[in-house]
């Protein structure tokens, strides 16, 4: 897969259209059909998409993203496509009017054979481009268009602002079927003042990204990955109040009879369910008492529903 950061001519592909962050269920499908078009007709796949979400320039938002950028271009991969334009959303595009982004950035570049979005997808000034405008046109510059209609799980939409909302109210254990993954975080392991093997429960601890959509504040039930390995865990997301209540908000794993140092290793640490809220405990022994009752409530969560 090749990946650009500037338009150049590259005509006769098929492309798609959108931001992608998350590339979930209902991304993927946008994928496989920009994907399959390309392989039946000896063409070239592409992804039109933007190095940061729109909003953050339109509204001077700041990132919460479900995945890392990195991440987002290892789905598309994976997915078979060819070609990546990570593009930067700037002054000259946000004011393009939807034809002319169509004609110029789209027909004059890429002379696409074949346009996939999904059913709501929107672009140019004031989203005013949609659907109707892209199938209006399919003639006059010479591809044809498919918009994939809304893909649901259990009577909900998958998108990535449902996924957001479920990370954000702490419903962890319900977003593997709209991701395709339980919702994780990666990062190098730090050092911390290994406070917890003075409690017989040592964690890996990861600082959580800042561009990064956050979960409430607690213990999770989750599974840690390292160097292609999987772990049970139990792992606390917080400011680590009954110890020094830092300002760094931290990933502090836990892995189930486990005992390997892998201090600057990359981990990740996927979210599984939340058990309870942050806490702050009077003592050590106290905060000993509930990591014992987390774990035992861990164990059986994995043993009740075969996780790994």
């Amino acid at each position: 897969m090749e990946i650009f950061e500037k338009l150049n001519h590259n005509p006769n592909l098929s492309i798609c259209l959108g931001f992608f962050d998350g590339v979930h269920q209902g991304h993927k499908v946008v994928l496989k059909n920009t994907v399959n078009l390309a392989l039946q007709n000896n063409l070239k796949s592409a992804v039109i998409t933007f190095k940061e979400h729109p909003l953050c320039y339109l509204q001077n938002r700041t990132p919460q993203y479900i995945i890392q950028p990195q991440d987002r271009l290892e789905f598309f991969e994976k997915q078979g496509i060819d070609y990546v334009y990570m593009l930067d959303f700037d002054e000259d595009i946000a004011d393009l009017i939807a034809f002319d982004y169509l004609k110029d950035v789209l027909v004059k570049n890429f002379q696409p054979k074949f346009i996939t979005t999904g059913f709501n997808h929107f672009f140019g000034a004031n989203k005013q481009g949609d659907s109707t405008l892209l199938r209006a046109y399919q003639s006059e510059f010479g591809y044809k268009y498919y918009e994939i209609p809304p893909i649901t799980y259990d009577n909900t939409l998958i998108s990535s602002s449902k996924i957001r909302q479920l990370v954000a109210q702490g419903f962890v254990d319900n977003i593997k079927n709209l991701l395709g993954e339980y919702f994780y975080v990666k990062g190098r392991v730090v050092t911390g003042d290994r406070i917890g093997r003075t409690i017989s429960f040592p964690t890996a601890n990861i600082k959580y990204p800042q561009n990064i959509i956050k979960p409430p504040k607690g213990s999770y039930v989750t599974v840690v990955e390292i160097d292609g390995s999987i772990y049970k865990a139990i792992t606390n997301l917080g400011k680590r109040p009954t110890v020094t209540c830092s300002n760094t908000l931290l990933l502090e794993a836990h892995l189930i009879d486990f005992n390997e140092n892998i201090y600057d290793k990359d981990i990740k640490v996927s979210l599984v369910k939340k058990i309870r809220d942050e806490k702050k405990f009077d003592s050590l022994p106290d905060l000993k008492s509930q990591i014992v009752k987390d774990e035992i409530f861990a164990k059986e969560f994995f043993d009740s529903n075969n996780i790994i």
